[in-house]
């Protein structure tokens, strides 16, 4: 994720050890770590969820062109299924006379 290296994290913890001091920098640590963590923990929660709805999604849509394709057939089959409408004999003319 971030191309960090020993010296860049040496050089951090020398500035956070002169800004806070010996004393506060145990606490401070341990409180970034807590929000560190809390933070990742928020982002994997929204990327599971994004996730779950892009399968449902993906789902849906199948669903949907499954529908699509069942009714295309079924119109298909009663076409070809269906004999052609029988012609009436014509109506036998009756001549009177």
């Amino acid at each position: 994720m971030f191309d960090v290296g020993f010296t860049e994290l040496l050089l951090v913890g020398l500035v956070a050890l002169l800004v806070f001091g010996p004393e506060r920098l145990p606490r401070v640590a341990r409180e970034a770590a807590l929000w560190i963590r809390k933070a990742r923990s928020a982002v994997s929660s929204v990327k599971e969820e994004i996730d779950r709805e892009l399968q449902l999604q993906e789902m849906r849509e199948s669903l949907e062109k499954q529908k699509r394709e069942m009714n295309r057939m079924m119109l298909e089959s009663r076409n070809d299924g269906d004999p052609a409408p029988e012609e009436k004999p014509p109506a036998p003319e009756s001549h009177h006379e």
